[in-house]
């Protein structure tokens, strides 16, 4: 059925493919329905070092060999941890996807979390830490969704506390493990030149420990307050955020959200680039952004400007906004946004791994693969009366909140 394949086994794991027959590579990824959202303040973190560890060695692998045995196959191996998810996924030529499956089986299985090797692994994951320290563009977001997610576990970042990175050891790492990286939480992906039963072999082959089940609670998310928020740090320009929490990932009004995303701030045609630095020249930097999680979602906009600008930038920005809410969009704009919107989809589906992503997204938040041609007539079928319906209640600034990274307080916010 239109080159979906999906099989739940018994033991609650669930299995998706998609054979697309004109490819001769493959991309299959491992994915356990957990990440920073499922930890608490004394763990935050573990997720993403857990993530590390596991290419560390195995009962029978080492570090080096756990590369060479993709890399001599001229394959690709890597993961990523987010605050809903943690996936370990490869990459490589057909005739490799046996070899390619059972290294991240024998990994997610018989990982061996060597103390040595936590506490080099601890310095390298610092050092990850100083580099989103050193890098404003980056650290602002996190700033940002500890504050606007106060209260819910939403606020951790991924990469956790440095208190908590130099303290992890081997029973908390498998402690933790045992608890949140269950078959029922787990999902393998694959897309490209892959056979349905031959994955499913694989899985009843390689995979024969039992990692259990648990059940998921509901996440916490307390309607706290947000306030403008400064943080004071030595750079070069004035980083701000201006934005606020909406809808999440299974909402139908996502659509329209993403469309009004891209009319105010992304691409050179967007109002916030025209404004901001077609028209006054005072930034480099600036975007509007819709990141969705499972029951949330944050919508803004991002910049970095000069700190003489600053308040000027964030005055345009919240002008640009309002008369995007007063005075609605336009036909031609909102045509032009839902054509770019298709255009990225449909041209990263000429990648494997993108449709790897895809499917596992689909299938984690909907339990189905979602076709492309209904995410297609889903942006098709946003009309101007449910833009303009969404703006009034998505737009009023305020609603908005602001974070501002700056070596001066120009914007005068209260120090944080």
């Amino acid at each position: 059925m239109n080159g979906y394949n999906i099989t739940k086994l018994s033991n609650g794991i669930n299995i998706v493919t998609e054979n697309i027959p004109y490819v001769k590579s493959f991309s299959l990824g491992f994915w356990f329905n957990t990440g920073s959202r499922n930890e608490n303040i004394s763990n935050n973190g573990i997720s993403h070092f857990i993530e590390h560890m596991l290419f560390k060695g195995t009962e029978k692998r080492s570090a080096k060999k756990i590369a060479d045995d993709i890399e001599s196959l001229g394959g690709y191996l890597n993961a990523f941890t987010s605050k809903e998810h943690t996936c370990f996924y490869g990459r490589g030529l057909s005739q490799h996807l046996t070899k390619t499956f059972e290294v991240l089986a024998d990994m997610i299985q018989n990982s061996v979390f060597r103390q040595r090797d936590i506490e080099k692994e601890a310095q390298v994951i610092m050092d990850e830490l100083y580099d989103i320290e050193d890098s404003p563009e980056e650290l602002i977001f996190d700033k940002f969704e500890s504050i606007i997610y106060s209260g819910s576990k939403y606020q951790f970042p991924i990469i956790g506390t440095e208190k908590n990175i130099l303290n992890f050891t081997s029973d908390s790492i498998t402690s933790y493990m045992s608890g949140n990286y269950v078959f029922n939480n787990f999902y393998i992906i694959a897309s490209g030149a892959v056979d349905h039963n031959k994955i499913v072999h694989l899985v009843e082959k390689y995979l024969i420990k039992d990692f259990g089940k648990k059940r998921n609670g509901k996440i916490n998310l307390p309607d706290n307050p947000a306030a403008d928020q400064f943080f004071e740090k030595e750079t070069q320009q004035t980083h701000v955020i201006i934005g606020k929490k909406t809808f999440g990932y299974k909402d139908n009004r996502r659509k329209a959200i993403s469309l009004l995303s891209h009319i105010l701030g992304e691409g050179s045609s967007s109002r916030l680039f025209q404004a901001l630095r077609e028209r006054n020249g005072i930034t480099y930097q600036v975007n509007s952004f819709f990141n969705s999680f499972y029951e949330v979602s944050t919508f803004g906009a991002y910049f970095s400007t000069n700190d003489k600008t600053a308040q000027k930038a964030v005055d345009i920005v919240y002008q640009e906004i309002e008369k995007l809410r007063n005075r609605g969009v336009t036909a031609k704009e909102l045509d032009k946004a839902k054509e770019y919107i298709k255009g990225s989809i449909l041209m990263g589906l000429e990648s494997t791994t993108n449709r790897m992503l895809r499917m596992a997204q689909s299938i984690i938040y909907f339990d189905r693969v979602k076709l492309v041609d209904e995410s297609i007539s889903e942006i098709n079928a946003v009309s101007m009366d449910e833009i303009a319906d969404l703006s009034q209640n998505l737009l009023n600034t305020d609603t908005f909140v602001k974070t501002v990274i700056s070596s001066k307080n120009t914007l005068f916010i209260s120090a944080a």
